[in-house]
């Protein structure tokens, strides 16, 4: 029999002046510094800070999944 997996979820807020993909980034490498076994990552929401007419700040709020050992 297959061994089977449990996760739990914490949900996070990565931001970054950069991109939407370095903003999930900095969210799951700051989660990584107290959280093992990470998994897996879904995003919730993408949000954006408009400065000058511009983009000037992206926030992705997401779900973050580690395996309870």
């Amino acid at each position: 029999m297959a061994e089977a997996t449990t996760y739990k979820i914490v949900e996070v807020a990565g931001t970054s002046t950069e991109s939407i993909a370095e903003a999930m980034r900095s969210g799951v490498k700051r989660a990584g510094e107290t959280l093992r076994n990470l998994d897996w990552v879904e995003v919730n929401s993408i949000r954006g800070h408009v400065e000058g007419n511009e983009i000037a700040h992206f926030q992705v709020e997401m779900k973050i999944g580690f395996r309870l050992e």
